[in-house]
């Protein structure tokens, strides 16, 4: 099972993804946590973004789908994974797509964690109130203003996504609005419709039909 979870920041991706991960027995694939390990273990690809990262640089999309190519060879991916991070634009979503294709593989789905902006800059508000209240220091990147400048670097660069999954007809929506277990039913059943999809397509290319 291959799967790219997509959805603004605060949409619940990651504890989905977490829950996805121990039911099915995948791997959730997290390219910052990729380049680390890559730069960490000394790789070539890993020196390659050393390099460019010393430097300041951004490390480019051919390096971060090598390093993607890399880590889904590893034994724990042998039962699929979820990508995290990546690919954030069409262009990366195409070097991924013809990687995958290299391989033989393919991703089974896209899902959009599709949610209200508004409703989620008010619970960053309130959220940081309640802290305030509490005593609490709330996190420097915790604020409504840093929330807005993600979310509309996603919309800008990371929602187009969704049309480009839709052509390839591997992309979903489900509510992220609802609450936890709602969004991981609704996730179970798109997963098990284009499981059986993707089962009649092959048992029709296998009959010749």
């Amino acid at each position: 099972m291959r799967l790219i979870l997509l959805g603004p920041p605060g949409a619940g991706k990651g504890t989905q993804a977490h829950r996805l991960v121990e039911k099915h027995g995948i791997v959730q694939l997290s390219t910052g946590d990729m380049l680390r390990a890559a730069v960490k273990a000394g790789t070539p690809i890993g020196l390659k973004a050393k390099d460019i990262m010393d430097r300041g640089e951004l490390v480019p999309d051919e390096i971060v789908v090598a390093i993607v190519a890399d880590r889904i060879e590893q034994p724990d991916a042998r039962n699929g994974f979820i990508l995290d991070g990546f690919p954030r634009t069409e262009a990366q979503a195409d070097a991924l797509d013809e990687m995958l294709a290299r391989k033989g593989l393919r991703l089974d789905a896209v899902i959009e964690l599709r949610v209200d902006e508004g409703i989620l800059l008010d619970r960053i508000e309130n959220r940081v109130r309640e802290m305030l209240a509490r005593g609490e220091t709330p996190r420097a990147d915790d604020n409504a203003e840093t929330m807005k400048k993600r979310i509309l670097a996603y919309r800008a660069q990371t929602a187009p996504l969704v049309a480009h999954y839709h052509k390839k007809r591997i992309a979903r929506m489900v509510d992220g609005m609802a609450n936890i277990d709602a969004v991981a039913s609704q996730i179970d059943k798109v997963l098990q419709s284009m499981a059986e999809n993707h089962q009649k397509a092959e048992n029709a290319a296998s009959s010749g039909g």
